[in-house]
């Protein structure tokens, strides 16, 4: 099968936007494709975590399709076109890569994180930017927080260490407690928002991934509860008709037997 190029790709999105093209293509709006960037995102994780090459070839073009989807529109409305896109990131990694493309000296990982830093610190400087203004709102709340608090601790805004981050942990899930205890509901959803952030910033002091360690522990549970569902079954009965009882019992011999 013969590769096709990037251009392309771009001149079938612009014939299936035409006045001969397809009817839902012409239908979309920035406003009705923002599901899609979300969802094929998500796509190329997963083919990712699953470790699957073919996939994840697949679901990169999909991915890559709904940015072309979307300057599509844009260059129709005059204001730009892929290519602008593309030369933007292309002049950022340059400007950003002093090191490799400038005369600035990063002889490891670190140094080129703090190099990246400095670069954007000063564009956002000149731009009256916040340090946390690169962080989209729309991202997943576990994910936003480990991005706000590594945007803060990267000009200096950080617990020292680890330790006080621990005693912090405490001190939230006390507050949690008094919240529940005085029935105030907006005050149990304030703190128990508390209490994850901490978590969040848990994870990142420890270098964990907040977002894969819980959806690590989202399979795991999959896996444990799933192989109930099939013993319970292939004896002729539901979940549903167990006591809480049978079912923990039935809950630690699926662990036992993932372990083993």
């Amino acid at each position: 099968m013969s590769k096709r190029t990037f251009d392309e790709l771009v001149q079938l999105m612009h014939t299936l936007r035409g006045p001969n093209g397809c009817p839902w293509d012409r239908k979309q709006t920035l406003a009705s494709l923002k599901p899609f960037v979300i969802e094929e995102s998500y796509e190329v994780v997963d083919a990712i975590d699953r470790d699957d090459r073919a996939a994840l070839a697949e679901e990169l073009g999909d991915f890559l399709l709904q940015a072309v989807f979307i300057a599509e529109l844009t260059s129709e409305e005059g204001s730009f076109d892929i290519y602008n896109a593309v030369t933007a990131i292309h002049d950022k990694l340059v400007r950003r890569h002093p090191h490799v493309f400038g005369d600035v000296e990063a002889n490891n990982a670190d140094e080129v994180l703090v190099n990246w830093e400095k670069q954007k610190n000063e564009e956002r400087k000149a731009e009256n930017k916040s340090v946390l203004a690169g962080v989209p709102q729309s991202l997943p709340a576990l994910l936003r927080a480990s991005r706000l608090t590594e945007k803060a601790a990267r000009v200096g805004f950080d617990w020292r260490r680890t330790e006080d981050v621990f005693h912090k942990l405490d001190e939230e899930i006390a507050e949690l407690h008094e919240a529940i205890a005085s029935g105030d509901e907006s005050h149990v959803h304030e703190e128990l928002g508390d209490l994850l952030f901490t978590i969040a910033n848990i994870a990142r002091k420890l270098n964990v991934n907040a977002e894969d360690a819980l959806q690590s522990a989202n399979r795991k549970f999959t896996r444990r509860f799933e192989a109930m569902e099939s013993k319970v079954r292939n004896g002729g009965q539901n979940l549903d008709e167990l006591t809480l009882e049978q079912m923990d019992g039935l809950w630690d011999e699926a662990k036992a037997a993932e372990r083993a």
